[in-house]
Order: C-alpha cells, then sequence, then structure tokens
C-alpha cells in the first residue's frame, strides 16, 4: 500500500518544507509554487534533495515548465508536468500552471489550453489527478465570500470523468479544504500537506 504526500504552494518557507520533508512516504509529489516567481528554487532543493528519487514536481504560477524540469535535472527530480504514472494500481497525473492571474506570473494557461492538456488523463482509471489550479465555483478556490478564482476546465474535467482522488493549490485561503464533488475525494493542499494512502 504506497503512500504519497502531496503538498504545494510553500512560497520559500522552508521550515514547512522541512516539516514536509520529515514525514516518512514511499513518493512525495510538489504540486507548485515551491517559490516566489522562480527565485530561490537552489534552497527548496537542498532541503527536497535526500528525498530525490521519489519526488514528483509540477509547476505552479510562480515557475515555468522550463524552470521546474532544470530544477528537476539538478536535483534529480522527476518532472511530472503533463505526466502520468502507475503508482499502487492507480494512474496518477499531473498538470502544473494555473489559469490566468491578473499578474502575469510565469505559469499560466487559458482555459482552452487547461482543457486540451487536461483531455489525455481522461480514459485513466482509477485516476488520482493533481493540479496546481483549483477547479471553479468549489471549496476549494473560494479566496473570500463569493470570490472564486479556480478554473472552469478544471471543473468541468473533475465533473466528466470523476477522479477517484483530487489534490490542488493555488488559492490560499483555500489551504487544507477539502470537498466531495460527485464521486471524488478533493482537497486543496497547501503547505501543511496530505498523505494519501493508495
Amino acid at each position: 500500500m504506497p503512500s504519497i504526500l502531496f503538498f504545494s504552494d510553500i512560497h520559500s518557507d522552508l521550515k514547512a518544507l522541512e516539516a514536509l520533508m520529515a514525514i516518512e512516504a514511499d513518493y512525495y509529489f510538489a504540486a507548485g509554487d515551491l517559490v516566489n516567481w522562480a527565485k530561490g528554487l537552489d534552497k527548496v532543493g537542498a532541503i527536497m534533495k535526500p528525498r530525490a528519487e521519489r519526488m514528483f514536481v509540477i509547476p505552479g504560477n510562480h515557475e515555468s515548465e522550463g524552470d521546474i524540469a532544470a530544477f528537476c535535472r539538478q536535483y534529480g527530480f522527476t518532472a511530472a508536468h503533463g505526466q502520468s504514472y502507475a503508482i499502487g494500481g492507480h494512474q496518477v497525473a499531473a498538470l502544473g500552471y494555473s489559469n490566468i492571474t491578473p499578474f502575469d506570473t510565469p505559469g499560466e494557461y487559458s482555459e482552452p489550453e487547461l482543457e486540451r492538456r487536461l483531455a489525455p488523463f481522461a480514459e485513466l482509471k482509477p485516476l488520482v489527478l493533481v493540479c496546481h489550479c483549483p477547479p471553479h465555483a468549489t471549496p476549494l478556490d473560494a479566496a473570500g465570500p463569493g470570490k472564486h478564482f479556480g478554473s472552469p476546465a478544471v471543473a468541468r474535467f473533475i465533473a466528466q470523468h470523476q477522479p477517484e482522488h483530487f489534490f490542488c493549490g493555488h488559492i490560499h485561503e483555500s489551504a487544507g479544504v477539502s470537498a466531495t464533488l460527485g464521486r471524488t475525494q478533493a482537497r486543496n493542499l497547501g503547505k501543511k500537506g496530505f498523505l494519501l494512502e493508495l
């Protein structure tokens, strides 16, 4: 029964990252925004390196795909953006980046692009899906009363394909919030993370 520690939105909080790396798991999954504006990846890489052989990383909106690919090559991590892996009888699929923000950060996709990049995961079953961006108009993307900044494309994919588990980050105000979306058990991870036993 493998375990996966998912976490997101560290934003250069090195103490939070050290606490996560002290947790024993079979695999580790960084779901984006390890740092701010792609600065300081060397500091987080040094903390994550002891778990390198079992570490998967996707870019958030604060990192580009190229930033994370180079980071993973340097430290021996797996660059998981747009990829899927067979783990514990499940397919674990991952997509980084957020939808468009007002801040012009390095890792942003339009809604049609998010939809296109999620499409290859539709036939994977049973699916554990991890995206940086939460689904729109759910408890996972609430940034305040009536404020929802998640992705409609991600929401549609979950509604149509009902992954067994879904994990995201991006909206800090919803960190640690879980929700049941149809048959999907979903969670906004935040920097405390979540240990999934498959």
